[in-house]
């Protein structure tokens, strides 16, 4: 028997899914929550409190400790662990881990008596990780682009961006110069937590390492001049950037206390996004993803590179070769709960009563709901933008109006700012709010087209789980997506909904344009 293990390192828990490809069936999962299973580190979503909203910062150990439990528990679950013959996983994109000389040495002698979290302590020159909801570095990026000029954005897929890489490594440089100068090795989450698996410093693959403003993705190396923008000596801090079908080196002897094999292959870690474009199916040009998850998400393979005129949407590394786009919505659904919170509803009333009681359009009533810093549009301010009747803008409106508002504006923003990447007709849709029809429903009605759902939600580990296989175990990737990424269900348009949302869509346009001024 031939297994293949996915593992997914997020913004709020730790999962892992284990692949039978002979037989088409997942054979096995786990997951932590870092808030409920892991209160030590006081991160109830994921992020440390700050009292500056901009800073979002996480413990490194954290990740470290769910790492652990979330392998102890797939043990606990029955699953052959010794029959898994290769690993692959993702990290959220753009998050960074900075390791001093100690590192290369405690990777290398993980002891399997002691947790990762206790050994590792030791190596982190910086002892938080700023991560993808960091929006502190608006003068870094302003910095950056101006060293660099337009290019940055035609050869690295994006211009500078407040929660990238880049720009948060100058802002450490910057803040923090002795801590910098101490600074042996900086990964991104991904290459962390790939580098713990094999016990050395493994590469940045091409998909994450392109959220980074760092990578130029028309060479396949960190790019010179974007690299003196950022921080000097950087070229010596980090990994090599690689193509993520590479084999990162071989699992190493601490984990044969979870039951699995030392030495199995460990295929180079991605970005979150860059492994659901796999592990929905999508990895060949044609058909777009929306992943709703804390943050929202629309991306899609492309056939050749282009970048948003607009400065929101970047392009990285598709894992499969050839480059992908992607725009992130920060207030995805982090929005939706809070919505939901003040509302005092619950999920069903999103899916049957909010959008039974009202129609498309919602007489005119419109939000912009930006609990957080927005990035797409740029909006620094956090506040809900409202037009409309006077009940509705003083927050008096009927429940059912409140939560219609709130997801129009997110997915006829999405609609619009989407644009610059073209028009499908089929999109699939992932995450944990496509278990919601009623939101999976509107998604086809404001972008007038089928939407896909399917089977397995954790996309990202599947997709992680369907590399180890396809690298090391050479299953072609249409194989695996049949097997595991074929459409459950299809949901097409209402009827009449593509007249009833025109003006919607036009009235959104201008109030984005307002809100952006």
């Amino acid at each position: 028997m031939s297994l293949y293990l996915g593992l997914d390192s997020s913004t709020q828990s730790m999962k892992a899914l284990v692949i039978d490809p002979d037989l088409g069936k997942i054979v096995a999962s786990a997951a932590v929550n870092f808030g409920k299973d892991l209160p030590e580190y006081g991160c109830p979503e994921g992020v440390l409190a700050n009292p500056d909203p901009l800073v979002k910062h996480s413990p490194p150990q954290m990740w470290l400790a769910a790492l652990d439990l979330v392998l102890s528990r797939l043990q606990a679950t029955g699953v052959a662990m010794g029959d898994i013959r290769a690993i692959s996983g993702d990290g959220q994109q753009h998050g960074s881990v900075y390791l001093n000389a100690q590192g290369t040495k405690i990777l290398a002698g993980l002891n399997p008596a002691k947790t990762l979290a206790n050994q590792l302590t030791p190596a982190f020159s910086r002892k938080t990780s700023p991560i993808w909801m960091d929006s502190s570095t608006s003068a870094e990026c302003r910095e950056i682009e101006a060293a660099v000029g337009p290019r940055l954005q035609t050869d690295t897929g994006s211009p500078a961006i407040e929660r990238f890489t880049g720009p948060q490594i100058r802002r450490f440089f910057k803040t923090s110069p002795a801590e910098y100068a101490n600074t042996d090795r900086i990964h991104l989450v991904s290459s962390f937590m790939c580098s713990v698996l094999i016990g050395q410093h493994a590469p940045i693959d091409f998909g994450d390492g392109a959220g980074m403003n760092l990578l130029n993705l028309k060479t396949g190396d960190w790019d010179n001049a974007a690299l003196d923008a950022t921080a000097p000596g950087l070229r010596d801090k980090l990994p090599p950037a690689r193509p993520a079908t590479e084999t990162a080196g071989g699992l190493h002897a601490y984990f044969a206390k979870y039951g699995l094999k030392p030495g199995v292959p460990v295929i180079l870690w991605t970005g979150d996004n860059p492994s659901s474009l796999v592990g929905v199916g999508a990895s060949e040009p044609g058909v777009a993803v929306i992943s709703l998850g804390t943050s929202d998400t629309f991306f899609a393979a492309m056939p050749a590179m282009k970048t948003d005129p607009n400065g929101c949407g970047h392009v990285f590394g598709n894992p499969t070769g050839g480059c992908m786009s992607l725009i992130c919505f920060k207030n995805g659904s982090l929005a939706r709960e809070r919505v939901k919170e003040e509302c005092k509803v619950d999920w069903t009333f999103f899916e049957g009563t909010a959008l039974v009681e009202t129609k498309p359009g919602n007489d005119g009533n419109m939000a912009l709901s930006y609990y957080v810093p927005e990035i797409t549009p740029r909006v620094m301010t956090p506040g809900v933008r409202r037009q409309g009747s006077p009940d509705f803008c003083s927050g008096k409106a009927p429940a059912a109006v409140q939560v219609r508002a709130a997801l129009e504006g997110q997915f006829c923003s999405m609609r619009l700012l989407s644009e610059w990447i073209g028009q499908f007709k089929t999109i699939r849709v992932t995450g944990g709010a496509s278990r919601n029809k009623g939101i999976v429903q509107l998604i086809a009605d404001i972008f007038q087209a089928d939407v896909q759902l399917i089977a397995v939600p954790d996309s990202a580990t599947l997709g992680g789980a369907m590399r180890a296989a396809h690298a090391a175990g050479k299953v072609p990737l249409q194989d695996l997506a049949a097997k595991f990424a074929a459409a459950s269900e299809t949901i097409t348009p209402t009827t009449g909904a593509k007249g009833a949302f025109e003006a919607p869509l036009k009235a959104y346009r201008k109030f984005l344009a307002d809100v952006t001024k």
